[in-house]
């Protein structure tokens, strides 16, 4: 039943983000520039791995999004999709470590275990519903964007002596020394979700899978399901304020590093405070949510990162800047615990698996249309030199302000509350 909240639940749900974080940060930082600068991969092949991933999950994603939610077996399809993506992290940790020789292997165990560690994510967001009452969406919510932010800032820590080489355990030494520990301590904090987290009794445990009527029935759904024009709104805006934010968070480090030159520590220190601001962004805009409301509070974020921006790319000053970085942690910590609860609100109960592998989806290929604004200005503008990167950041505020024009028409009915048991 919804009314009653399993803390035991909750809690488990939010370890599960802060262990997936803290693989998930390692390999973002750290196998990019073993694949890139340690190796000599080139940058476009390095993207690719995750656009071919997109492409998986659009294949992937919505069916057995559809199938959970006939079959009421999106938790053992959790589990599942959660020890395979170990056991891909487990094969490129060891491949970078004792068989380094071989880039491809590594690349492509990498790929399907960020493919399956992005899959997780539909079943994993779609659970929100089961383990709150509505009126503590925000909150819940917060709080397992505030352990991902959390655990993204213990996986820095806990490697940051082993990248730098202190600390040296076994196999080659440098970047591929992080992998390891990583994913051995993402396992053993999703353990206990895997082994304890319980739904309540789902009924139609008898559905027949039929994998060819499944792929004809997909339009039908997605059809019903972009038939409510206030979800169509909202996985528009989504796309585009997502779009453009994931891009800046993506080109930070080269923005620090090209329009202030700032060094490696510095740029750590900058990363881990933004990180705790985070942290505290989300679960403070959690409870802000479900005091104000979802539509007010996802206008205000959306409002604030149309203005931010553009400030953002003008200032000039690294001190303010310093503090402008700060205050950008608050912001993405709000941003994804609003448009959590507000997909969570929108999505039929009925729908939600396949409500939310289209959220992941818009997640994951909205990142394919900023880099390439992104990229394409720094390459236009590259007499300018630094500016080039001030005008990219500039114009990332034009789609969050699209976002926001789409965000501003959409209307969250208090039936959307509603629960039918």
């Amino acid at each position: 039943n919804n009314k009653n909240m399993n803390r035991k639940n909750v809690l488990l749900w939010t370890l599960y983000d802060f262990a997936n974080s803290i693989v998930s940060i390692v390999f973002f930082l750290y196998f990019s520039q073993w694949l890139v600068v340690d190796k000599g991969v080139a940058d476009f092949w390095y993207n690719m791995i995750f656009t071919i991933g997109s492409v998986l999950l659009l294949l992937t994603a919505p069916i057995w999004g559809s199938i959970a939610d006939k079959t009421g077996r999106q938790q053992s399809y959790f589990n599942r999709i959660t020890i395979l993506s170990f056991l891909f992290f487990l094969g490129a940790s060891l491949i970078t470590l004792f068989f380094s020789q071989k880039v491809f292997l590594a690349a492509l165990f990498f790929l399907l275990a960020n493919y399956l560690y992005q899959f997780s994510f539909v079943f994993y967001n779609a659970f929100l519903h089961y383990i709150a009452p509505p009126k503590k969406w925000g909150r819940i919510s917060g709080f397992g964007i505030g352990a991902n932010y959390l655990g993204q800032i213990v996986g820095l820590l806990i490697t940051l002596p082993l990248a730098g080489g202190t600390i040296y355990l076994v196999g080659e030494a440098g970047r591929a020394q992080t992998f390891l520990p990583a994913t051995i301590l993402f396992f053993v904090l999703a353990l206990p979700m895997i082994l304890y987290f319980k739904l309540p009794k789902q009924e139609n445990l008898d559905y027949k899978i039929n994998l060819i009527e499944e792929y004809k029935g997909q339009w039908r759904q997605f059809k019903e399901l972009i038939f409510d024009k206030n979800m169509t709104l909202f996985l528009l805006a989504y796309f585009f304020f997502n779009d453009a934010i994931i891009t800046v968070s993506n080109n930070f480090p080269i923005y620090l590093e090209n329009v202030f030159g700032v060094p490696d520590k510095l740029k750590t220190i900058l990363l881990g405070g933004a990180l705790i601001t985070s942290a505290l962004g989300a679960v403070f805009s959690g409870f802000i949510i479900d005091k104000i409301g979802l539509k007010k509070s996802i206008m205000f974020v959306i409002g604030i990162w149309v203005i931010f921006l553009p400030v953002l790319g003008f200032n000039t000053n690294f001190p303010i800047f310093m503090a402008l970085c700060i205050l950008m942690g608050f912001l993405f910590g709000a941003i994804w615990t609003v448009s959590r609860a507000v997909m969570t609100a929108l999505t039929p109960k009925e729908k939600l698996n396949f409500g939310f592998s289209f959220y992941t989806l818009a997640e994951r290929t909205s990142t394919l249309v900023g880099p390439l604004f992104w990229g394409l200005i720094t390459y236009i503008f590259i007499n300018l030199g630094a500016t080039r990167y001030r005008i990219a950041m500039i114009v990332m505020a034009v789609f969050v302000a699209i976002g926001f024009y789409f965000v501003k028409k959409i209307e969250i009915k208090k039936n959307h509350f509603v629960f039918k048991n």
